[in-house]
């Protein structure tokens, strides 16, 4: 009743190792997080950039503008004192 071992050669399969698995497992668990969060992502219309756009574009000149009349001002002070 003793159990016969096979004499047939067994497959040899290269196992990943556990630093590799782990990697597979956080780039793939990763990519697919990316994935779900970008879907819930509402995405601005091509209006709104535009909007967007144009609203940064002003403001960057009213500071400019801004900028420009303190240094005027200031340069003009000094040439009084000077």
């Amino acid at each position: 009743m003793a159990k016969e071992k096979d004499n047939k050669p067994k497959k040899t399969v290269k196992k990943a190792t556990k630093k590799e698995q782990s990697k597979n497992v956080v780039k793939e668990s990763y990519l697919k997080r990316v994935a779900k969060e970008l879907k819930l992502v509402k995405w601005p219309t091509a209006k709104d950039v535009f909007k967007y756009t144009v609203s940064t574009i002003v403001f960057c000149a009213f500071l400019c503008a801004l900028f420009m009349f303190l240094n005027l001002i200031m340069s003009l002070v000094r040439g009084w004192f000077a």
